[in-house]
């Protein structure tokens, strides 16, 4: 990887939806959901649009990164959950920023976010870009079924975004895998072609086989975290901060408990937001940027995973001084 990341920064929607607001209308309660997911609250959009969280977190980061809108050469986004197929999300952060760039999305889920640094590091490697911008924005909860108690109470909405820029030093490395399921689905457009036979038969909510996604995900992780410190050749131990993608804080126990990690070096933001999808990660550490958390030279890692099912992971240096 030849990158820093030099600006972070977060946007969630105002109104906050707590575990009893939702046993308002659900069979369910607080102590119900937070025993299986370690959730108290999430974040829902009312007004607000996806496009405006996303340009409101890459406006942050840009402002903590020093840089003028015409340093950025690139802007990646990250949704599964837009509020159009075209233009895509990035086009719209560009023009909010007014910004003179290429711009797209990766469609990766949940592990997007990492997914994006990786697209971003090879513009760098054959010289295409020196400033990039990755914006990671998801509003899940428009693709919920908000009667299935298995699966509403698990998301929220929010953005998270990054500015990266390109350096010269050390290589560490990065994982991307895919092992081909639909144990996760999200909603499509409906066909309304009179041609097509399955035009009735699409998803209208998402839906997901969530003992499936949870064992794939502790393997998953687990084994992808070994991977990156041996490729690097440093020990578990040397790795300073892992944040992982906020599915369900007993994914994240057990991959604790399987690695022997110290709990206090892994981010835990899920029972605050919620799953998030693809904005998980950059919200975590914009969150832990900001408190003060992150020092020059720490070693973190990084661990997306989800529909594909996809992992998406990497190593990297923190290089900025503390914010906070």
């Amino acid at each position: 990887m030849s990158y820093r990341i030099i600006g972070t920064g977060s946007a969630l929607p105002r109104k906050v939806v707590t575990n009893d607001d939702l046993a308002e209308f659900l069979d369910t309660s607080d102590e119900w959901i937070h025993t299986r997911t370690g959730i108290r609250r999430r974040h829902v959009c009312t007004t607000e649009t996806l496009d405006d969280l996303a340009s409101l977190a890459a406006e942050r980061a840009l402002e903590m990164s020093g840089l003028t809108v015409g340093d950025i050469d690139l802007i990646v986004g990250s949704t599964s959950s837009a509020d159009h197929m075209v233009p895509a999300m990035a086009s719209i952060v560009q023009g909010a920023l007014g910004a003179d760039c290429m711009s797209f999305d990766v469609y990766v889920g949940c592990s997007g976010f990492v997914a994006a640094l990786d697209v971003a590091d090879g513009y760098f490697a054959r010289g295409r870009a020196r400033h990039a911008l990755i914006v990671a924005a998801e509003k899940v909860t428009r693709l919920v079924d908000w009667t299935d108690r298995s699966t509403c109470v698990l998301f929220g909405d929010g953005a998270g975004a990054a500015v990266v820029e390109h350096v010269e030093g050390e290589d560490l490395p990065f994982r991307a895998t895919n092992q081909p399921s639909m144990a996760l689905v999200m909603p499509g457009i409906p066909s309304r072609s009179p041609y097509d036979e399955h035009r009735d038969a699409g998803v209208s909510s998402l839906v997901m086989d969530g003992r499936a996604v949870f064992r794939f995900a502790v393997k998953s992780v687990t084994e992808d975290i070994q991977r990156l410190c041996e490729a690097a050749g440093v020990a578990i131990d040397d790795v300073d901060h892992f944040v992982l993608h906020q599915a369900n804080d007993r994914i994240i126990a057990s991959v604790v408990q399987h690695l022997g990690l110290d709990d206090a070096k892994v981010a835990h933001n899920i029972a605050e937001t919620g799953n998030i999808s693809s904005a998980c990660i950059p919200l975590a550490l914009d969150l832990a940027n900001r408190r003060g958390d992150l020092r020059r030279g720490d070693l973190i890692a990084l661990v997306g995973y989800g529909a594909g099912l996809a992992v998406n992971s990497c190593l990297f240096r923190w290089d900025m001084g503390s914010v906070a």
